[in-house]
C-alpha cells in the first residue's frame, strides 16, 4: 500500500496525464459528445477516427494503480469524479463489449474501482439520466 504522500504524487501525474492534448479531446468527447443510447449507436460513436478515443485506457490504467493498492482508493475517489461519469455513459454496453472484442477484462479495473465506490449503482443511474436530460434539452434548443 501506497503513503498519503505516494498517493498524493501519482494522482498529481495522473492530472498531468489528463492534460496532453490527445486525452484532453478525447475527454471532451466522452462529455459532451459520447451520449449513445442503443448498442448500434454505440457502435457507431466508437468507430472510425474516434475508436482510438474509446479504446484509450487512460481510466482503465488509472483505476488498475487503485486496485493494485498504488494510489489510495478514498483518496482517489476524492479527486476522479470524471471516472464515474465516463463508466456511467460505458456500462450499458460493457458486456456487449467485451463479447464482441473477446476480452473479458477489457475495463475491468475501472469497473471495480468504481462499483466499489459506495453509491456507485444509484450515481450511475443518476448520471445517465442527468445527460438524457442535457440531450433532450439540446435537442428541443436546436429546434
Amino acid at each position: 500500500m501506497s503513503t498519503p504522500a505516494e498517493s498524493a504524487h501519482l494522482i498529481l501525474k495522473l492530472f498531468d496525464l489528463r492534460r496532453e492534448p490527445v486525452l484532453r479531446q478525447a475527454r471532451a468527447w466522452f462529455a459532451g459528445e459520447f451520449n449513445p443510447t442503443t448498442f448500434e449507436e454505440f457502435g457507431r460513436l466508437v468507430s472510425g477516427e474516434r475508436n482510438a478515443w474509446f479504446r484509450m485506457s487512460y481510466w482503465d490504467m488509472a483505476a488498475s494503480l487503485v486496485a493494485c493498492g498504488a494510489i489510495d482508493e478514498a483518496m482517489f475517489r476524492a479527486s476522479n469524479g470524471e471516472i464515474v461519469v465516463v463508466f456511467a455513459k460505458i456500462e450499458p454496453f460493457l458486456a456487449e463489449v467485451r463479447k464482441q472484442r473477446g476480452d473479458p477484462a477489457f475495463l475491468q479495473h475501472m469497473e471495480q474501482v468504481v462499483r466499489e465506490t459506495p453509491g456507485a449503482l444509484a450515481r450511475l443511474s443518476q448520471i445517465r439520466e442527468q445527460f438524457r436530460r442535457m440531450e433532450q434539452q439540446a435537442g428541443q434548443a436546436a429546434r
